[in-house]
């Protein structure tokens, strides 16, 4: 199993409008086939050091092994979507782990 988890920091010029757009595109690559599991979250109000709220949004998916990661990575959804929000990032950080 391959787990994708992407944090975004979305520029602070984004417009409430542009932000639910954003949200909206990331909801969408839940319907790629390979995509396991899905979870589109915002910060969890937890006050402690070593948790960072500081990211606007995490996408976590699971994928059943790295052919899938790399088909999804590809595939026309994920594209469109970095095509149409890559401008809206102002950081994004990725970790893929394997077990």
């Amino acid at each position: 199993m391959i787990t994708h988890h992407v944090l975004f920091w979305l520029k602070a010029d984004i417009t409430s409008e542009q932000k639910i757009a954003f949200q909206k595109s990331l909801s969408t690559l839940e319907k790629i086939e390979v995509v396991k599991f899905f979870h589109l979250g915002t910060p969890a109000p937890i006050e402690r050091a070593v948790v960072d709220t500081s990211y606007t949004f995490s996408l976590l998916l699971a994928f059943d092994d790295l052919a899938a990661h790399d088909f999804y990575q590809v595939h026309t959804l994920h594209k469109a979507f970095l095509e149409e929000f890559k401008v809206f990032f102002e950081r994004v950080v990725i970790y893929d782990a394997q077990n």
